[in-house]
């Protein structure tokens, strides 16, 4: 079935399904393609940072380094975050070692959130796409049957063509949902491992901030 037939034997329920899974597909990829060239570089970018660091003879000295290397600002903000004047608030309350762990959490977490964006749009392609799809299969079936059914034509090869249009919609549901879950998947793996080298940079941070001689 072309385009122009699908346009002209569907009704508007029939093309608002293929619309929706037209737009999920194109937002599914357009997030996949961003992400991964993201994830790829903070990948790299992430271990010379703490590299640059810890190589450094002082804090300042080595918050300086870390921003060379650091193109996408997701260790300078945990950086940034031990520099946040704390006096005459309750973040001020606790010792030194309780409000680093604070702020140094805080600053992770916005890190994340910024890395897992387009994760949602991911999950929900790949959760629906296919129940969309199948939705658009029953509604073509039942629409093909009722029109056989009123014109008094109801044979296997009236109904063969008009069934296997309808399947279409079943497995473009698929072709959208498939790539969605991979990515999905795939891209979660990679936040997971660099959310790990944030997080033991962050603990080893703290211990060299919260420690007197540090």
């Amino acid at each position: 079935m072309s385009l122009n037939d699908f346009l002209l034997h569907s009704d508007v329920v029939s093309r608002v399904l293929a619309l929706l899974l037209l737009a999920l597909s194109v937002g599914s990829w357009v997030v996949i393609g961003w992400k991964w060239r993201l994830l790829s570089r903070v990948a790299r970018d992430v271990p010379r940072s703490v590299a640059a660091f810890w190589q450094a003879p002082g804090f300042d000295d080595a918050r300086q380094r870390v921003a060379q290397f650091d193109r996408d600002a997701c260790v300078l903000p945990l950086l940034d975050a031990t520099l946040m004047p704390l006096g005459g608030t309750l973040a001020s309350s606790g010792d030194r070692h309780h409000q680093l762990t604070r702020v140094l959490r805080d600053a992770m977490q916005a890190v994340l959130r910024r890395l897992q964006w387009g994760q949602v749009l991911l999950a929900t392609a790949g959760s629906t796409a296919p129940f969309i799809g199948l939705l658009g299969t029953v509604w073509g079936i039942f629409n093909a049957l009722s029109g056989m059914a009123d014109a008094g034509q109801l044979s296997i090869d009236k109904v063969a063509g008009p069934v296997g249009e309808a399947l279409v919609m079943t497995a473009a549901g698929l072709a959208v949902a498939i790539p969605a879950v991979l990515g999905y998947n795939l891209l979660g793996r990679r936040i997971g491992q660099i959310e790990a080298e944030l997080e033991g940079f962050a603990h080893d941070v703290r211990g060299l901030l919260a420690d007197p001689q540090g």
